[in-house]
């Protein structure tokens, strides 16, 4: 019986060292305001909002059809309500929203693409077909294959309408959130009221955000804040007589400080160099909050020979805690495995929190080893649709949950901080080729290895660039290669660490002698400890007479005593 064929492995990319952040953001509070100022600062939020949605819904009624022209157009519009800069701001924030919406928009085809083709595939099948790990197999009942079949012209309905909107050039965007605006027809599961809803709704609509430019006085001539932390807005037009500073400008009362990353902000405004500044309104603390934003180049610090060099550590990712286990640089596990747990449950700023203070512990950890550290490039863009795991919804839940791009992109920015270099590796099939070599080789009465933590090794000594599969172990004293390291990899069916050599039946050279089946039987052993069992046992009687002795040697040579004739007293047998 032939043997089936095995799907095709996919071809895996090379392990690169992950750039470093592209650009900085930092928080500040606005401390120190007076009525006054709060009065104006909602003034201004409130009339350049209402001029960003007639914008941005003029930016997507032009569609693919805009260019340098309209958005000239666009812009001299907004000028005559503002100033040129705040225009300008105004513009860019249009075209940013259209173009994520777009990208969005793009994403939600190729998800109802996808369910449309697995549904179609499954309806195909009859019902009950069981399915393998490589195919999806019928619906289970018929009554489930009818329940999809109108699923599918849901979706197909869904599918065309989408995709006529992508060729019209149409997107759907809410400014303030969809989320939000849905809340306002569930207030009492929101947990909010009317008016608590209308306050929030509107600090979202706001538009207090200006982009910076160099060579300017402090980096921005919209939003200027110097050095000592004095902040001064640019008035637009229609409020230009709240201004209590030279030429349109408002200055507030208070003074901020940026603790983070202060100094670096101080050299830059004091250098004039561009400072992008986003000013928002906290509803439920009731506070003012400043964030200072500026563009850095992404710099590959370490090559990837470097970071391999001296080991690293192997991380791998899950729903509640991170894997990672040390490797040399020959890919072999060092001490033992360390896993940082988080949770991801509760409100955002919890789960934020959370992740922040795992790689806390892990980045101290390898700086402590002087190592760098290998994650997984994941990305369950595709693999979160309902269609493609059916009624797996643990499962589902568990590769929704997991924080895989904030993750990454948080390590990425707080490794670069500290000098660490991170690695990235393809993820496929770290997990399971991890606990098929690694897992039991590396489990002892005093430590039991996850599936994770194999993973984890996986991911280093793929990004160290040697294979996953381990190589067998040295063999012992006395033997051909005298404990010389082996430098062949286990087989593929191999999935434990190597015992002893199997006994061959031949001499050293290991062939097969004529006689094999003789030679496998047991044989005899050459002392008295080891002799088999087959043997009988014979014991002569003790001080025989002479007289004893001569008739024993007379019945032996008369034949009389026989077996069958002797009696008891005919004495012992020889």
């Amino acid at each position: 019986m032939a043997e089936p064929k095995k799907k095709p492995l996919r071809s895996i990319e090379a392990p690169f060292v992950a750039l470093g952040p592209s650009g900085v953001a930092i928080r500040t509070r606005l401390k120190g305001l007076t009525l006054e100022d709060d009065k104006v600062l909602r003034l201004v939020g409130a009339h350049l909002g209402s001029l960003a949605s007639a914008d941005l819904k003029r930016r997507c009624a032009d569609g693919p059809e805009h260019s340098t022209d309209t958005w000239a157009e666009r812009k001299r519009a907004l000028t005559a309500k503002s100033s040129s800069r705040w225009a300008g701001s105004i513009t860019k924030a249009s075209h940013d929203q259209w173009a994520l919406s777009r990208r969005a928009q793009l994403a939600h085809i190729q998800g109802l693409e996808a369910g449309v083709e697995t549904i179609a595939h499954r309806l195909s099948l009859p019902v009950g077909e069981r399915g393998s790990k490589r195919a999806l197999g019928g619906y289970r009942t018929r009554q489930e294959w009818f329940a999809k079949t109108r699923r599918l012209h849901l979706l197909e309905d869904r599918l065309e309408a989408a995709q006529n909107d992508r060729e019209a050039g149409r997107v759907r965007v809410v400014r303030g959130g969809k989320k939000l605006a849905r809340n306002r027809h569930n207030l009492d599961t929101a947990h909010l009221t009317e008016d608590r809803w209308r306050a929030r709704w509107q600090a979202a609509r706001w538009f207090l955000q200006a982009d910076g430019e160099s060579g300017k006085r402090h980096g921005n001539e919209t939003i200027r804040i110097g050095p000592d932390g004095q902040v001064g807005i640019k008035l637009p037009a229609p409020l230009a007589g709240l201004a209590n500073a030279p030429r349109g400008r408002y200055v507030l009362t208070g003074r901020i400080d940026f603790r983070h990353r202060g100094q670096e902000w101080a050299d830059r405004v004091s250098a004039n160099r561009a400072v992008a500044y986003r000013i928002h309104y906290d509803v439920d603390r009731g506070r003012w909050y400043l964030t200072a934003s500026w563009t850095i180049p992404p710099v590959q610090t370490v090559s990837l020979a470097q970071a391999r060099s001296g080991g690293l550590i192997g991380v791998d990712t899950n729903a509640d805690h991170l894997a990672a286990w040390r490797l040399d640089e020959h890919g072999n596990p060092c001490g033992e495995p360390r896993r940082f747990f988080y949770d991801l449950g509760g409100t955002a700023h919890h789960r934020d929190a959370q992740v922040r203070h795992a790689l806390t512990r892990l980045l101290h950890w390898a700086r402590r080893e002087g190592v760098a550290i290998a994650i997984e490039n994941l990305d369950f863009g595709a693999e979160k649709t309902r269609e493609k795991h059916g009624r797996k919804k643990r499962f589902r839940k568990l590769i929704s949950g997991l924080p895989v791009s904030k993750l990454r992109a948080r390590l990425v920015s707080m490794a670069a901080e500290l000098g660490i270099a991170v690695v990235a590796v393809d993820p496929a099939y770290t997990s399971m080729w991890g606990a098929q070599h690694w897992q039991k080789p590396l489990t002892s009465k005093n430590r039991r290895t996850t599936r994770h933590d194999a993973a984890g090794v996986a991911i280093g000594r793929r990004a160290l660039g040697h294979r996953i599969r381990r190589r067998t172990a040295p063999p012992p004293h006395d033997r051909s290669d005298r404990v010389g390291h082996r430098t062949a990899q286990a087989g593929h069916r191999a999935r434990g660490r190597e015992g002893t050599r199997p006994r061959v039946p031949g001499p050293r050279t290991r062939c097969v002698s004529p006689d094999a089946e003789r030679t496998r039987a047991t044989s005899a052993s050459t002392t008295v400890r080891d002799a088999p069992d087959v043997q009988g046992w014979v014991q002569d009687s003790l001080l025989l007479t002479d007289e004893e002795r001569f008739r024993v040697l007379l019945a032996g040579e008369t034949g009389c005593l026989r077996g069958d004739r002797a009696g008891p007293e005919a004495g012992p047998k020889v």
